[in-house]
């Protein structure tokens, strides 16, 4: 398989580049070339696409299938177009988001679950990240249109090595300590993430096989307290009350004054609560969570870059003392 992967140097795409070599295809990466370097193997065309489409993307195709991970409407415009010029009939892989559902309570998924409105202009996320989901859903519409046998891809939190959102690398950091930590909220809040390897391997999988449909693209549901569990097995966790953490300024999911993945209930019940089985049985697999967590703890001693977000151990200290004397 020729496969056209477009990013490749970041995460989730990286991965899905890597992926396909490892099986033997032929990858070729078109990127800006600013975000790292490319996996071995895999040739680059450089392609920002504010602008028009180089001539080599067409010279090196044509293409078995296209994987996109793009977020901003205007770039998967432009892909389309560019691919209405080339030859041949690739198979469409979007990857998309939960975040593209509109009630974070509801955990219904693809056909059942309320979208958000579609945002069809690009939007700077670092003045107005809630556009995010309703951008995926416009770049998710171009797609369709173009391309009705595509496989849409939503899915949640991704996690593992090379994360650059420090939100599980906060857990992983902190997984072979052994004394108090803090533990947010409900121990029965569900949670689900999945290995960014899982998901590279599924995708390049379902680019493969011409699978076409949508699907949430998420791990097992479990509650916080097993989820915490499996991540700092020898911890002392002392569970806090979100109310009083809210109360005390404290934020959720991510940030540098936060607890990630740590979402409030009731309101978020369903963001972490998606039915994997559709993704199961069109052949996604999971690994253990505790192999992901030692991964990515090795993954941060290797890379001092590293990046790891959250309440640093002063701020926690302070909370939990503050929680004792209630």
């Amino acid at each position: 398989m020729r496969l056209l992967v477009l990013g490749g140097n970041r995460f989730l795409s990286r991965e899905v580049a890597a992926e396909a070599v490892r099986r033997g295809h032929e990858v070729v990466a078109a990127n800006r070339g600013v975000s790292g370097g490319l996996p071995d193997g895999v040739a680059g065309v450089h392609w920002d696409r504010a602008g028009e489409a180089p001539p080599e993307l067409g010279a090196v195709g044509p293409y078995d299938a296209v994987v996109d991970v793009a977020r901003q409407p205007s770039h998967v415009r432009s892909a389309l177009t560019a691919f209405a010029e080339v030859p041949g009939d690739p198979h469409w892989v979007f990857v998309s988001t939960i975040s593209v559902y509109a009630d974070d309570a509801d955990p219904a998924g693809p056909g059942a679950g309320r979208l958000r409105e579609p945002v069809i202009d690009d939007v700077d996320l670092a003045t107005d990240p809630d556009a995010y989901g309703g951008m995926k859903v416009a770049c998710e519409r171009l797609v369709l249109d173009a391309h009705p046998d595509v496989a849409v891809v939503r899915p949640g939190l991704i996690v593992g090595p090379g994360d650059p959102s420090g939100r599980f690398t906060y857990w992983a950091a902190r997984s072979e300590e052994t004394g108090p930590v803090l533990a947010p909220g409900d121990p029965a809040a569900p949670v689900q993430v999945i290995d960014v390897r899982d998901l590279a391997a599924w995708l390049v999988t379902v680019a493969e096989q011409r699978t076409g449909g949508t699907f949430d693209a998420v791990g097992p549901v479990v509650p916080f307290g097993d989820f915490l569990g499996e991540c700092l097995p020898d911890a002392d966790l002392a569970w806090v009350d979100q109310d009083f953490l809210q109360a005390e300024g404290v934020e959720p999911w991510a940030g540098p004054d936060s607890i990630p993945v740590w979402l409030p209930r009731p309101e978020y019940d369903g963001m972490l609560a998606h039915d994997q089985q559709p993704a199961l049985d069109a052949g996604l697999v999971v690994r253990p969570l505790a192999e992901t967590t030692r991964d990515t703890r090795a993954w941060l001693a290797a890379d001092p870059a590293a990046v790891v977000t959250g309440i640093d151990r002063a701020r926690e200290a302070g909370l939990l003392a503050r929680w004792r004397e209630r």
